[in-house]
Formats: C-alpha cells, sequence, structure tokens
C-alpha cells in the first residue's frame, strides 16, 4: 500500500520571521504539526478522533532554503508505508510556492495513545487503510 500525500497551503506572516529576515526554525515545526493534525483530522473517522491522540517523540529537520515574508507555502505529508506498532514516520516537505526543491523536509516519529488512558496503542489496521492511497 502506498500512503496518500495530503498538501496544505501557508502564507509566511511577519510573525514567523526571525532577527535574520528569515522564518524562524519553529515555524517549520508548526507547519509539521499544523498538517500532521489536519491530515488525521481528514482522513480518520469521527471514532478514530476520538479514541487515538498522538504525541511526537523525535523531530529530524533538513533545512534547505530560506523562506521569507510574503512567501507562500506548499507543505506536503504523508506517513511510512506501515507503522512500527505504535509509532508511524511522518514525513512533510516544505515548498516555497514555484520551487521545484523542498526549503525543508522533516521527518517525525509520532506515537499514537489511547485518548482514555494515555497508553501507547498498536496502530490498527483500519486507521493504515485510510492513509492508504
Amino acid at each position: 500500500m502506498a500512503a496518500e500525500i495530503f498538501t496544505q497551503r501557508f502564507p509566511v506572516d511577519a510573525a514567523d520571521i526571525d532577527e535574520l529576515g528569515h522564518v524562524n526554525n519553529i515555524v517549520y515545526l508548526r507547519y509539521a504539526q499544523d498538517i500532521a493534525i489536519a491530515h488525521w483530522r481528514a482522513r480518520a473517522s469521527a471514532d478514530m478522533v476520538a479514541g487515538f491522540v498522538w504525541v511526537v517523540n523525535r523531530h529530524e529537520v533538513d533545512y534547505r532554503a530560506q523562506l521569507q515574508l510574503g512567501d507562500e507555502v506548499e507543505v506536503r505529508t504523508w506517513v511510512a508505508d506501515e507503522p512500527r506498532g505504535p509509532m508511524w514516520p511522518r514525513f512533510v516537505d516544505i515548498y516555497k510556492i514555484g520551487s521545484d526543491k523542498p526549503a525543508a523536509q522533516i521527518k517525525s516519529n509520532w506515537c499514537m495513545l489511547d485518548a482514555q488512558t494515555r497508553k501507547l496503542k498498536r496502530v490498527p489496521l483500519d486507521v493504515v487503510q485510510r492513509f492508504s492511497s
């Protein structure tokens, strides 16, 4: 099964700019978190959203190009083909609109938790199927 690529666009706002005049590093992680949440809510059923929560235990970020005020970015995300127990790697590529190379690439390890107990939960097959194309 191949993972679905989910895409959103975000404007670069003045609050995103650091003292060096480009998008602050933390904003890239905000894009990664925001699109992961949007992807989950767009694909998961209401019961899944109510029954599970996700937390990150690791981010790896490769910064490739600067984003600046006025840029618009396209953020693309997808999950690994198969989770590993409760862990499901997620990939995020962040592009300046019009560029064919990503400004940043992020790999995050997300962990599924039971919403009530907050204990690790193996990612169920029906969840995996919702994120495959």
